[in-house]
Parts: structure tokens; sequence; C-alpha cells
């Protein structure tokens, strides 16, 4: 009994042993070291001075605290680069029908990406990304709020962005 015990074990444990599981997602090739990310220049037609440095130092912090890659200016194993093409505020519902004003704006940011796999090209990629938030019109001002705003924006599209490059489901 113990021998066939032994003998369904030793494929269970091979199986076990080929897997892998990680827990923030990430599937991140083990040859894989390296990372550049490097500056998102911004091209949009509305230009906020700081979003091009906001959203890259964010892209190379998620990667920093997410993976054990480590980022360098030139030479790695993967790149990200990209750019900013569109940052854009837009009603979105009118509130008084008498005299339309916007009742709901919504501002939007869309970033182009290509991620260059050097260890894998079939990995690599150039997509776009694009997420948005809707906020009241009335109330607090938009330059109250645009920094905040632009945050949670730019935590989405790296979400969008990291799992596209590194969690192949």
């Amino acid at each position: 009994m113990k021998k066939i015990f032994l003998l369904l074990l030793i494929p269970f444990a091979s199986v076990l042993h080929s897997c892998s599981i990680k827990l923030n997602g990430a599937s991140i090739p083990p040859a894989m070291k390296t990372v550049a990310v490097l500056y998102f220049e911004n091209n949009a037609p509305l230009v906020i001075p700081t979003l091009s440095q906001d959203f890259t130092e964010a892209l190379k912090t998620r990667i920093r605290n997410q993976t054990s890659l480590a980022i360098r200016n030139n030479d790695a194993d993967a790149i990200f680069e990209g750019r900013i093409t569109g940052y854009d505020i837009r009603p979105t519902s009118l509130q008084n029908n008498n005299s339309p004003s916007a009742g709901t704006n919504k501002l939007t940011i869309r970033i182009s990406v290509k991620y260059t796999s050097n260890l894998d090209p079939k990995q690599s990629f150039e997509e776009s990304f694009e997420r948005f938030r809707e906020f009241p019109a009335t109330g607090q001002t938009l330059e109250s709020q645009q920094q905040q705003f632009i945050r949670e924006i730019n935590a989405q599209l790296i979400e969008d962005i990291f799992n596209r490059a590194f969690a192949q489901w």
C-alpha cells in the first residue's frame, strides 16, 4: 500500500513543483531581471505640466513595489516607452433644460505604450490605454480636485499596462 501511495505522490509532487503561483498576479519570466521605463512625453493637446513626470514615476513605483525587477536607464531585459496622447475634460450630462449647463464632466487620459521584451519578442506590444473619471460640475472646482483625479486615473492606467505586460492569464 505504501508503494502505491508513493507512486501516486511522485507525479503529483512533480506537477506542484512545475506550477508557479504569484499572489500579485504577475507572471514575469524567470530570466527577466531588469526593466527600463523611459520618460512618457506629454503630446496631448491640453498639457498638464506634471502629468508626464507623475505617470512615469508612478509606473516605476508599481514595478518596484510589485516585482523584483531592477529598473535601469538602458540595457534592460524589457523596455516601457510611450507618450500621453490625450487629456480631455468634457461634459457628460446636462443639469438644466432651460439654460443647459454641464451637470457632470468627464476627465479622460489616453496613453500610448510600447513594451519591448528583449527576452521574448512575442510578449512585446504597442497599444493605447484610456481611463476616465466622472465628477460633478458643481461643488468643488476642477483645480482643487484635478491632482487627485489624475492620481486615480494614473493608477488605473498603470494597472492596465502592468497586467498587459506581466499578467498573461
